[in-house]
């Protein structure tokens, strides 16, 4: 009996490990910048790079990758001079997308509350000595 419950705790310990990753992935502040840039259609990496506040060529070039790699990016390159490199979410980041967008109003509709809280949180750290 105790052989199978350690299978099972195998299982679900592979199980998380890529969910973490993937987690890691796609909720770092330049993946989040990226897909939701490039959610209303193809974008190019120089409108990435104006659209994603702060981010430098080579973390963006870093970041398209493996948002690709994980099958959240398509990349098109057209048989143009110089060459045109498209950027298009795929249907699974779309949906992604849809998440995001959720998490980033609750984000801002909470803002305010938050920092009352952490204000309330540190004067009470301060007068409990602590």
């Amino acid at each position: 009996m105790s052989h199978s419950h350690t299978d099972v705790s195998g299982e679900v310990s592979n199980e998380a490990c890529p969910i973490t990753e993937v987690l890691d992935h796609v909720a770092g502040k330049w993946s989040i910048g990226i897909l939701v840039a490039a959610a209303h259609g193809p974008v190019r990496f120089t409108e990435l790079e104006r659209t994603v506040k702060g981010i430098s060529r080579r973390m963006l070039t870093l970041n398209l990758r493996k948002l690709e790699r994980d099958g959240l990016l398509v990349r098109t390159v057209y048989p143009t001079v110089p060459p045109k490199v498209e950027y298009s979410l795929t249907p699974m980041a779309h949906e992604l997308h849809a998440s995001l967008t959720g998490l980033v109003g609750w984000a801002e509709r909470h803002r305010a509350d938050i920092t009352a809280a952490r204000a309330g949180y540190d004067a009470q750290a301060g007068a409990d000595g602590s």
